[in-house]
C-alpha cells in the first residue's frame, strides 16, 4: 500500500530527477499559490493515490498492446495538478509555441512532451492527467474539503511548523489571507 504514495520519490537517473524537479516548481507551485499549502499537500497525496490505483487499473488492459513503463517520479502528481488547473481556469485560450490553443489542451500537449523525458511512464502521466481533469470538472467533489477546515487545519501541528521555517513560504488556506499576503 505504501507504493501507491512513494513512487512519487523514486527517479533513475539525474535526468529524470532534473524534470521532476522542474515539474514540482512549476506546476506544484502555482498550483499551490491557488489553493493553500494545507489542501495542497492533501491534494498531492490524493493525487499521488489516485493515479496509482488509475494505473494499477488500465496497466494489465495497455500491457497486452503496448510495453508499458513502471510510474516513477512526481510528473503523474504534477500532471494532475495541470490538469486541475487548466479545467478551473477562466482563460480561453493559451500561446503554446506560438500559436494560440484551447487551454484544455495545454496539458495534452506537454503530455507528449513529457514523453521524450527519460524513464518517464506514459500511462502514468496519463492517469495522473485524467485525475487532476477529473477532480477539476467536480467528478471527485468527496475529496474536497472547505476552507474553513483548511483554515483550522492551518494552526494545527505540521503545518504551524512549517509557517516558522524560515525560506520557506507558507500560503495560507483562506481565500482572503492569501489575497492579503500576495498584496503585501
Amino acid at each position: 500500500v505504501h507504493r501507491l504514495v512513494t513512487y512519487a520519490f523514486v527517479y533513475e537517473d539525474l535526468v529524470s530527477l532534473t524534470c521532476g524537479a522542474v515539474a514540482i516548481w512549476y506546476f506544484a507551485g502555482s498550483f499551490e499559490r491557488n489553493v493553500g499549502t494545507v489542501k495542497h499537500c492533501f491534494l498531492t497525496i490524493t493525487f499521488s493515490v489516485l493515479s496509482a490505483l488509475l494505473y494499477l487499473l488500465l496497466e494489465p488492459l495497455v500491457s497486452r498492446v503496448w510495453e508499458v513503463g513502471d510510474a516513477k517520479g512526481f510528473l503523474p502528481v504534477a500532471f494532475a495538478m495541470l490538469g486541475v488547473s487548466t479545467t478551473r481556469s477562466r482563460m480561453k485560450r493559451a500561446l503554446v509555441f506560438g500559436c494560440r490553443v484551447p487551454v484544455v489542451l495545454v496539458p495534452w500537449f506537454v503530455l507528449c512532451m513529457a514523453w521524450f523525458i527519460p524513464h518517464s511512464s506514459l500511462l502514468g502521466n496519463l492517469c495522473g492527467l485524467l485525475a487532476g481533469e477529473a477532480y477539476g470538472f467536480g467528478y471527485c467533489f468527496c475529496l474536497d474539503f472547505p476552507e474553513s477546515v483548511g483554515s483550522k487545519l492551518d494552526r494545527v501541528f505540521p503545518f504551524t511548523l512549517l509557517k516558522r521555517i524560515p525560506g520557506l513560504k507558507y500560503i495560507p488556506a483562506s481565500f482572503t489571507e492569501r489575497r492579503a499576503a500576495e498584496s503585501t
